[in-house]
């Protein structure tokens, strides 16, 4: 999947409790971004969740 750069203008209290909360997840602050708003997506019904990868290996 490509990305696509975006730039992102965010408070930097929200920013720092981004960036500790990722640390924690031993994840780039850009990756757990990513992963908040699938999440939020996700639960919004806005993107279907992905299919298990052992779903997908089946239907071959």
């Amino acid at each position: 999947m490509a990305k696509k750069a975006y730039p992102l203008r965010i408070d930097p209290q929200v920013l720092s409790a981004l960036q500790g909360w990722a640390d924690d997840e031993l994840r780039s602050l850009n990756a757990q971004i990513e992963y908040l708003l699938r999440q939020a997506l996700y639960q919004q019904g806005r993107l279907k969740p992905p299919k298990p990868k052992a779903l997908e290996d089946s239907q071959d």
